[in-house]
């Protein structure tokens, strides 16, 4: 006979999800209130994008706004990107001195190399100095020397060195001289001298570069025909002397620091007409009678 045995009844197991383990904390701010809504909506999930362009317009150039070493504000601060190319900007008035330069360069080489090619060099010989002169005045003395290089850089390529050295040696060291002291205010007296020995050493320097050019004493040529007008002179007037060679070397050299003299001040009176009449007379240091005349 068979006896049932009660079987107690089995518990139900319950299947709850497994939660990874997380804790928020007291001082996290809770999320907004539409993040936790099941329905989001798509402009709040994704925001539009509002693309914005900023376009470039030329505006008039302003001071730019940096701080100092104390961090306070302040406007006078040189900006090369806005003040260097206005008319009065350092790169402007740079580039206007070149190009001017570069035009009484080409301008001087071409009325030299034309004048000695027709053999009229004597009919404008006081115009060669000019160009250095006005660009001594007008833009500072390193635009002279400029001005004064670049013709003689030019003569060389069109005409050799000869005629280089030539217009280096009689009209541009004289016009760098000129356009030196009267950029610095110096009066008439220093400059007719000063320009009168550098115009004399200059001839001199010519004649020597001639000599050895044709092989022949030049300086020897001249001292000796001196010497032969003399003695022809002495021996007309019933004087019975021959003159020395240091009385000749002082005649040679009083002659040709009197050409010179002459010739620089004409150059000089030419030069303060021709700088009055285009409006620089304030620039200039001129005589009084020289004034009252203009």
């Amino acid at each position: 006979m068979i006896i049932p045995v009660p079987v107690p009844p089995l518990k139900l197991l319950r299947l709850q999800p497994h939660l990874p383990y997380f804790s928020i904390s007291q001082t996290t701010p809770l999320p907004p209130p539409h993040f936790l809504s099941p329905s989001l909506h798509k402009s709040t999930l994704f925001p539009r994008f509002k693309p914005t362009f900023n376009f470039f317009r030329v505006s008039k150039p302003e001071a730019p706004i940096a701080t100092n070493e104390g961090g306070e504000y302040s406007s006078n601060v040189f900006s090369p990107e806005l003040e260097d190319l206005s008319p009065n900007g350092v790169v402007y008035k740079k580039t206007l001195a070149l190009v001017e330069c570069s035009m009484f360069a080409a301008l001087t080489g071409l009325v030299y190399f034309l004048s000695n090619s027709l053999s009229i060099e004597n009919y404008f010989g006081c115009v060669f100095s000019l160009p250095i002169v006005i660009s001594s005045m007008r833009w500072g003395i390193a635009a002279g020397r400029k001005t004064m290089v670049a013709t003689t850089m030019l003569l060389l390529v069109l005409s050799g060195p000869v005629k280089a050295l030539t217009y280096l040696l009689k009209h541009g060291i004289v016009g760098l001289t000129m356009g030196t002291l009267w950029r610095l205010g110096a009066n008439w007296t220093v400059s007719i001298l000063s320009c009168t020995t550098v115009r004399a050493i200059g001839a001199v320097g010519y004649v020597l570069i001639s000599s050895f050019l044709l092989r022949e004493n030049i300086l020897s040529l001249i001292t000796i025909n001196i010497h032969a007008s003399l003695t022809f002179m002495f021996t007309a007037l019933g004087v019975h002397t021959i003159p020395s060679m240091n009385m000749i070397y002082a005649i040679f050299t009083t002659l040709v620091l009197l050409n010179s003299g002459c010739f620089i001040f004409l150059l000089h009176l030419l030069y303060s007409v021709f700088l009055t009449k285009l409006g620089m007379k304030a620039s200039l240091r001129l005589p009084r009678w020289i004034e009252r005349a203009i």
